[in-house]
């Protein structure tokens, strides 16, 4: 995978925000909440498919390559250290918003880009 094509996937993976109206979301607190939501679901976006699973690990696919992670809730942020198709995409956390069918993670601790899941 060259990495031009790798930086600008994982920069949609992690920060592009699709524009469709979304019911109003409300800030996830904890991790108890936050795993409510997801425990048994699945985070879906255009050619992304990923898990998160009670004891910290993330799994899935983007695009056609393995994602892989681990994931904390500290400070009332979701934590996640992410691997995609080999690449370190790093350590970041995020402000989770949530409506019960629709995540939105806020990079950099609600400061940075959002990226927009479905739950199935």
């Amino acid at each position: 995978m060259s990495n031009r094509f790798a930086i600008a996937i994982a920069a949609a993976l992690t920060f592009a925000v699709p524009q469709i109206a979304w019911a109003e979301l409300k800030r996830v607190e904890n991790k108890s909440e936050f795993m409510s939501l997801v425990q048994g679901k699945t985070l879906s976006r255009p050619l992304v498919r990923l898990n998160v699973s009670p004891d910290g690990k993330i799994t899935g696919r983007g695009a056609t390559w393995d994602v892989t992670g681990s994931w904390d809730w500290k400070n009332g942020f979701f934590c996640r250290d992410l691997n995609w198709g080999g690449d370190d995409l790093g350590y970041n956390c995020q402000e989770v918003l949530a409506n019960g069918s629709e995540m939105r993670f806020i990079a950099d601790q609600g400061a940075g880009q959002a990226a927009d899941f479905r739950l199935r």
